[in-house]
């Protein structure tokens, strides 16, 4: 297999299961673009750590492999989000757990 498409599924594998993951850190009371700005920057930061899991922080120089890694991680977290974990209520929920009621809240 090509090191562009080593890149890419690497990139896919991780954006499968990163809205899980950013579902951790959002709130059910983000607006819709706060919450797309918290899951872009997840992305490209995730995109940055599996490209260095992958080939090592010298594989940084090929620019053509770090961007089909980032674009990868973007676009597979991205459709898992809408096509899968959002439709299954399965994120939504997530966000609703990790969310500390406060007192406030709870009146």
């Amino acid at each position: 297999m090509s090191a562009t498409l080593e890149a890419l599924s690497a990139g896919g594998q991780v954006g499968a299961v990163l809205p899980l993951l950013t579902a951790v850190v959002q709130r059910p009371a983000w607006s819709a673009k706060y919450k797309k700005i918290v899951a872009v920057v997840a992305a490209l930061v995730a995109g940055v750590f599996a490209m260095a899991a992958d080939g090592g922080w010298a594989q940084f120089q090929h620019g053509q492999l770090t961007a089909a890694t980032l674009l990868g991680v973007l676009a597979a977290s991205q459709t898992s989000y809408d096509l899968v974990w959002k439709p299954s209520k399965l994120a939504p929920m997530i966000e609703s757990l990790t969310t500390k009621i406060t007192a406030k809240q709870a009146e």
